[in-house]
């Protein structure tokens, strides 16, 4: 059979990760140690991988009873390669080398094992569709896969500059920043998750760093409610 569908073939590279295509993430492992995906983002593997359920460290546990997990995520071990997607959404490999960076929780899809991270609060954040209740700051060496629903865009921030993005949008942030959440109308519309027809809700940056923000002010395809 003769056909551009099949020239769509698996690529060869050896990074631990890498891009297939711009929505597609190949993750290469060599049995020594594990990453951290998100949980069903498996669209395929070879090799021997298992796929299992993650549980924070006993120590970094939190009471249940109170708040959630700030992510929902499997360990993926094993020797081969692993496929991972979701929703056919944008992929970016970000390295880490010392670096702190704070992002929306619903837009990661893997990172290597050895990365820290802990929940920061954004005021007022369980009440805006894109932000969420909670944002996770990443630290430590290793990479981050983020998802964004289209090309991204990133804005310098700079002392004395104020840089505004609809918090339906934002995807992370550098650490330090500093970040207020405030309404672009005094309408109680706002409140809703989509608000009116005017703009509803923003996040403000000051400092020295830049924002991320997708091309969409919807929800990730990930938590469209069912009907």
């Amino acid at each position: 059979m003769q056909s551009p569908l099949l020239a769509h073939t698996a690529g060869t590279g050896t990074d631990r990760f890498g891009l297939q295509n711009p929505q597609l993430l190949r993750v290469v492992l060599d049995g020594t140690s594990e990453v951290l995906a998100r949980s069903g983002a498996m669209v395929a593997h070879v090799g021997k991988i298992a796929f299992a359920g993650w549980t924070p460290p006993t120590g970094n546990r939190r009471d249940r009873r109170r708040e959630p997990d700030v992510l929902d995520l499997m360990r993926c071990s094993g020797t081969g390669t692993a496929y991972l997607a979701n929703l056919a959404q944008h992929l970016h490999v970000l390295p880490l080398n010392g670096e702190k960076l704070v992002v929306t929780n619903t837009y990661v899809l893997a990172l290597d094992a050895s990365l820290d991270w802990h929940a920061v609060a954004v005021e007022n954040g369980d009440r805006i569709a894109g932000v969420g209740s909670r944002a996770v700051e990443f630290s430590g060496t290793g990479s981050l896969v983020l998802m964004t629903s289209g090309r991204p865009l990133v804005l310098p921030v700079e002392p004395g500059r104020y840089v505004y993005g609809d918090a339906d949008a934002v995807v992370g942030w550098s650490s330090g920043l500093e970040v207020q959440l405030q309404a672009q109308t005094s309408n109680t519309e706002a409140w809703r998750r989509r608000g009116t027809a005017t703009e509803g809700w923003e996040l403000s940056f000051t400092g020295q760093g830049y924002v991320i923000v997708q091309p969409s002010e919807l929800l990730p395809p990930q938590r469209v409610p069912r009907g």
